[in-house]
Order: C-alpha cells, then sequence, then structure tokens
C-alpha cells in the first residue's frame, strides 16, 4: 500500500430552598404553625434540577459513545465493497462523509506522539486505485495489505499478500504533529527480490483518526485510508 504518495460540560446550579416556616398569630391560644409548604415552587424546582441532571448524563453518555458509533457506520459501510475495489461514487462519498465526523471527535491531536501508531495495520478500505490493483484480474491482486509503522525510528512499510507479496519500506520526516513526508527507500519483489527505489518515490500521510484499533489517514493524492492494528510490536526494518 502506498504511502500516499474528546466532554464540555454546562453545570447549571439550581438552588432549593429549605422550605420555610411562617409565624401564624392567633388571639387564643397563642400557638405557632408551620405554614403549608408552596408544593408548586418546590415541584418546579425539583423539576428544573431533574432536567439538568438528565441534560448533563445525556451530554456525558452521547459524546462517551459517539467515536464507537461512528466506527461502527464506518465499519458497516465498508464491509461489502472489498477494500473499495467494488465501491461506487456513492461509496465514496458516504464513506468519506462517515469518516470526516470520525475524524472531527479525534481525540489523539497528536498522533506522531502516541504509542497507538506503532506497529502492523491492516488496510480495510481505500480510495487508490493503484494499491487496489482494479486494473488487474480479481484472481491477480493482492489478496490483503498491510502498513507498519514505528514511530521511534521514524521507518515505514508497505506489504502485499499472495500472490507476489511484495514490499516497500520507507523514511518518515514529521512535517508536523499527524503529518509526515515519506521517501521510499527500498522495494522487494515477491519480498526477496532487493531494488533500490528512485528518488521520486516519495509522498506525504496525514493520520487523521486514531485509536487502539482503527486508523484513518489521507494521503497528498487526496486518497483515504482506512486499517485496523493486527500487531502493535512489530517492528519495521532499518
Amino acid at each position: 500500500m502506498a504511502l500516499s504518495s474528546s466532554a464540555s460540560l454546562l453545570t447549571t446550579t439550581t438552588q432549593l430552598s429549605s422550605p420555610q416556616f411562617f409565624t401564624s398569630q392567633a388571639s387564643t391560644p397563642n400557638l405557632c404553625f408551620p405554614a403549608k409548604p408552596n408544593n408548586n415552587n418546590r415541584d418546579l424546582s425539583l423539576n428544573t434540577k431533574w432536567r439538568t441532571r438528565v441534560s448533563f448524563m445525556s451530554s456525558f453518555l452521547k459524546k462517551g459513545k459517539n467515536s464507537e458509533t461512528l466506527k461502527e457506520e464506518l465499519l458497516e459501510a465498508i464491509g461489502p465493497l472489498d477494500r473499495g475495489a467494488d465501491a461506487t461514487l456513492e461509496d465514496q462519498e458516504a464513506v468519506d462523509q462517515i469518516a470526516r465526523k470520525l475524524e472531527a471527535v479525534n481525540s489523539v491531536k497528536s498522533p506522531l506522539n502516541s504509542d497507538l501508531l506503532n506497529g502492523k495495520w491492516e488496510l480495510l478500505y481505500t480510495t487508490s486505485s493503484s494499491i487496489l490493483q482494479i486494473q488487474r484480474p480479481k484472481f491477480l491482486r493482492s489478496k490483503g495489505n498491510f502498513q507498519a509503522i514505528n514511530t521511534d525510528t521514524l521507518r515505514a512499510q508497505n506489504m502485499e499478500s499472495w500472490p507476489f507479496f511484495n514490499q516497500v519500506t520507507a523514511d518518515l520526516t514529521p512535517l508536523n504533529a499527524r503529518k509526515v513526508a515519506v521517501q521510499f527507500d527500498t522495494f522487494k519483489i515477491l519480498g526477496l527480490i532487493p531494488i533500490k527505489a528512485p528518488g521520486r518515490a516519495r509522498g506525504e500521510l496525514e493520520i487523521t483518526y486514531l485509536d487502539e484499533e482503527l486508523r484513518v489517514s489521507r494521503g497528498d493524492k487526496g486518497n483515504l485510508f482506512i486499517l485496523k492494528m493486527v500487531d502493535p510490536s512489530y517492528k519495521v526494518p532499518i
């Protein structure tokens, strides 16, 4: 695969007054009775407090579920698309819209400084036709694509599975907290035969969503990549 190229809490404090007791003067005998509480005011105050608590909890729970719900929607949308090879333009637009919603709730603001990025990822979906190899007959297309990233060594590796097992490694240069320049250095044909990559074999990659199991990235040519973590211990060859 080519490297192309989270709760805002509104706190409303409602003061509940303790029932006040009023002295009622009578001519005989001289007794003091508590006045009857104003139940309407008390009920209104209690209702206000109840609504405040419900609103707070609803917002909290909604935010807690938001990213997980969007991830489920995203995985459901790409599931039948054969990693993107069977996606229509309408499918691509729908997937992109969900991905952008997920990117908007990304809690990892500096993915290049996060250990969650390290390891081997499996490609679930992309819009890159070159990676999908749609120009080839299906039986000659890679059955799986993987990408590994190690931020400590600033190295990356793209790998194909059967039938060709081609690989390529690259050096990464951070451009900001979530974007890297990519310079490919060595291709391995059939996973065995090394070939030096030309200087023009370069690109950029931006990590736009990251958690412990899912990553969304975008390349400098506008392609979208959605991957799942398969081996967080994997090390890219130096």
